[in-house]
Formats: C-alpha cells, sequence, structure tokens
C-alpha cells in the first residue's frame, strides 16, 4: 500500500492558483522576423502576409509591436493554418537591404503581401487590433462575386470595371490562377464568376474572360492568352484594371507620390470628360512608352485649386496640363496643343532631358534661338513642387483645432488641413 501525500492548505491554493493561470492565459505567437535568408521563403509560401517595417529607436514603432502581436493572436485563432495568415516584421536598420527593396521611407509602415507579391497599397487604417484583425479579415474574404444567372450581369455597376470569368467548373487550374489575380487586383475591379451551366453560353470556345470596361459605350474585350498562365493572365487584367490616366484625390495622393514618379496632369472640371478623353487618348497614343518613368493623372480643378494657383492659374482657366517634378512644376503652354502629334511627348521628353529646368533659369536653349539673337541668362524660379506635399510627413505628430492627435488615431487627413508639428527625428511617423 503506497503512503499517503499530504499537502498543506496553503501549498494546493497555490498549485490550484498556478493551474488556472496556466489553463487561461492565452497563447501569445510568435511574430516572424525575416531577414535576407528567409523573406522569399516565407512570403511566397504565405496566402497572406502582414509585414510590419520598424525602426527601434522609432517611438511609434515600439507602440506599435504589442498591439502587431495581439492582433496577430487573434488571427491565428480564426486562420490556424501556417500559411494562411502570415504577421512578420522587419528591424530596417538591421536589414536596410531589405528596407531599400520595397521602398521604404518611413517607420512604421505595413505592407500586405500575396503569394509573396507586395499589394501597391500600404496599410493606412487605424493602428489598433481591432482594425488589424477586421483588416485582415477583409483580405481573407472572397474577392469574386458568383453568379448565378447570367442576367445579373444586364445590372452590374457600369461605374466600375468588371472583369467576368465563365468557367466549367470551380475546381480547375483556370479558376485558380484567376482567384489569385483577383485576391491581388480586386481593389481595381469588380471580379465576377459563373461556373457550369450557367455559364455554359458564354464558353462556346472553352473557358473564357471577358473584361466589361466603364460606361455602356465601349465594347466589351476578350482574354485571348493562357488561362493557367499566371504572369500573362495578371498583366492583361492589371492592364485593364489599372488605367493608364488615373485620378488623383486627397484619399491616394499620398500613395502615388510615394511611388516616387513624376506627375503629367490633366486639371479640368469635373463634368468635362470630353477634354479627359482627349488627354486619355493622347497619352496612349504618344507616351504610351513613358509608362513606369511618369505616372500620368487627371485631378478636379475645384478640389485642387491650390496646386493651380502655384502655377498662376483658376478653375476659369482648366483644362491645364501640367508636370509635377516633386522639384517644381511647369505648364504644358496650350491644352489644345495636345492635339499636334509628337507636342505632349516632347513636353516630357523636355523634362527628363532637363530642358524644362534649364530654359526656366535661363532662357530657350541655344537651338532654339533666332540666329544671331543675344545669348543671355533670364533669371527665373520656376514654381515649387505642389504634390510633393502630398507625401507622407517629415514630422510625428499633427495638431489638429489645437489638438494633438494620438498617433494610433490619426485620421487620414488632405495634405493641406493639416498642421505639423516638427518634433523627432524624420521617417518616425504616428501613420
Amino acid at each position: 500500500m503506497n503512503p499517503a501525500v499530504f499537502i498543506s492548505l496553503p501549498d494546493l491554493r497555490c498549485s490550484l492558483l498556478l493551474l488556472v493561470t496556466w489553463v487561461f492565459t492565452p497563447v501569445t505567437t510568435e511574430i516572424t522576423s525575416l531577414d535576407t535568408e528567409n523573406i522569399d521563403e516565407i512570403l511566397n509560401n504565405a496566402d497572406v502576409a502582414l509585414v510590419n517595417f520598424y525602426a527601434d529607436w522609432c517611438r511609434f514603432s515600439q507602440m506599435l509591436h504589442p498591439i502587431f502581436e495581439e492582433a496577430s493572436d487573434v488571427i491565428k485563432e480564426e486562420y490556424p493554418n501556417e500559411n494562411q495568415v502570415v504577421f512578420a516584421r522587419v528591424d530596417c536598420d538591421q536589414h536596410s537591404d531589405i528596407a531599400q527593396r520595397y521602398r521604404i521611407s518611413k517607420y512604421p509602415t505595413l505592407k500586405l503581401f500575396r503569394n509573396g507579391m507586395m499589394m501597391k497599397r500600404e496599410y493606412r487604417g487605424q493602428r489598433s487590433v481591432k482594425a488589424l484583425a477586421d483588416y485582415i479579415r477583409q483580405q481573407k474574404s472572397d474577392p469574386i462575386q458568383e453568379i448565378q444567372d447570367l442576367a445579373e450581369i444586364n445590372s452590374l455597376d457600369r461605374s466600375k470595371r468588371n472583369i467576368i470569368g465563365y468557367f466549367e467548373q470551380k475546381d480547375s487550374d483556370n479558376y485558380r490562377v484567376f482567384e489569385r489575380v483577383a485576391s491581388i487586383l480586386h481593389d481595381d475591379c469588380a471580379f465576377l464568376s459563373a461556373f457550369g451551366d450557367v455559364s455554359k453560353p458564354e464558353r462556346y470556345s472553352g473557358d473564357n474572360i471577358i473584361y466589361k470596361p466603364p460606361g455602356h459605350s465601349a465594347p466589351d474585350m476578350v482574354y485571348l492568352g493562357s488561362m493557367t498562365n499566371f504572369d500573362v493572365t495578371y498583366n492583361w487584367i492589371q492592364d485593364k484594371c489599372v488605367p493608364l490616366v488615373r485620378e488623383i484625390t486627397f484619399e491616394n495622393g499620398e500613395e502615388l507620390t510615394e511611388e516616387g514618379l513624376p506627375f503629367l496632369i490633366l486639371f479640368h472640371m469635373k463634368d468635362d470628360t470630353e477634354s479627359l478623353e482627349i488627354f486619355q487618348n493622347e497619352v496612349a497614343r504618344q507616351l504610351i512608352s513613358e509608362k513606369g518613368t511618369v505616372n500620368f493623372l487627371h485631378a478636379d480643378c475645384d478640389k485642387f485649386r491650390h496646386p493651380l494657383l502655384h502655377i498662376q492659374k483658376t478653375p476659369a482657366d482648366c483644362p491645364v496640363i501640367a508636370i509635377d517634378s516633386f522639384r517644381h512644376m511647369y505648364v504644358f503652354e496650350n491644352f489644345k496643343d495636345v492635339l499636334i502629334p509628337g507636342k505632349l511627348k516632347q513636353f516630357v521628353f523636355d523634362l527628363h532631358s532637363g530642358k524644362l529646368h534649364r530654359e526656366f533659369h535661363h532662357g530657350p536653349d541655344p537651338t532654339d534661338r533666332a540666329p544671331g539673337e543675344q545669348v543671355q541668362d533670364v533669371a527665373s524660379s520656376p514654381p515649387e513642387s505642389s504634390f510633393q506635399k502630398l507625401a507622407p510627413s517629415e514630422y510625428r505628430e499633427l495638431l489638429v483645432n489645437g489638438k494633438r492627435l494620438k498617433p494610433t488615431t490619426l485620421p487620414r487627413l488632405p495634405a493641406y488641413s493639416l498642421l505639423l508639428l516638427a518634433s523627432q527625428p524624420s521617417k518616425c511617423l504616428g501613420t
């Protein structure tokens, strides 16, 4: 017979307390630290990854760490599979090469990745556990609306860019590629799909993808490439979803400036669609080769009065075309000249060559002077960049209506409504 073991009452209470504490203490998830050795493998294998690019010396980075970790715990309970959702971080001081690779210019920056591809829109919402968790839930939701009856197509929102896939079955390589593309571009297009008997009338030559542009007059476009080739499918759909000429607003201005490309902007009245169409056509005709070196944009004259005043224009002068190089702004002499073959192209080439900048400071280049004309410098000062002010502030605190806003609750505010307070080092930002 084994001897009885007696535990004193205080020891028993202590043991029970430790047991209860162990049972009810949530298990925290270790945030994955990325470095040059593991970053590609981890991100490429993750359906969705939210990466915190931080610097230890930045107070806002320090404040975000516990929020980021708690949000990761919440999401891991809902998506327990290792590769469904990954929360990761990069110490940008220790891994400046990674920061440079992803063009990180401020801390902390939250970037979303899908299957290793970085999304162009960084997370700019509230820095709270709930907001981060809701953001990931939204990213994990199905980006494709299933069509139950082809009659639904007649009631599509034609103000949007619609991509419709017609498939024999959902469990197919064709649809998996379509689904992957939709998960990346769903912010730019509305994606819809139909299967089986519902889609049969549109599958006369096999599975099919159709692009329906905004409006009711433009014809549909059919994808003719390989539906199992992700790169080809993605490039075709991206070309349709992301227009060559985009609208700049106060909401996306910071995002566009962070792309680092000079702006070629048409300022036009909101109801002046004719000028916009002319500008779009001429950009496509003359400047398609400049895609990737210049951002082609259009802006509402009423909303962007400040940049117009900067170049000594008012809404009454619209339509107006200008370049903002992020140093200076240069005005295209006459909007009607955009129809002259090569004129708009030359305006952009003159930016690249430095001619616009030289002529503002020193008058026309020698080749543009009449024979025998005396050469002399003409002192001039081109207007400074106006849209540079839409870029992220170099200051980390904001004062609005006399109140200093907490960094975790900073709203997205129009650039010109903010009173900036110079305080701590640049690049350490609350938003």
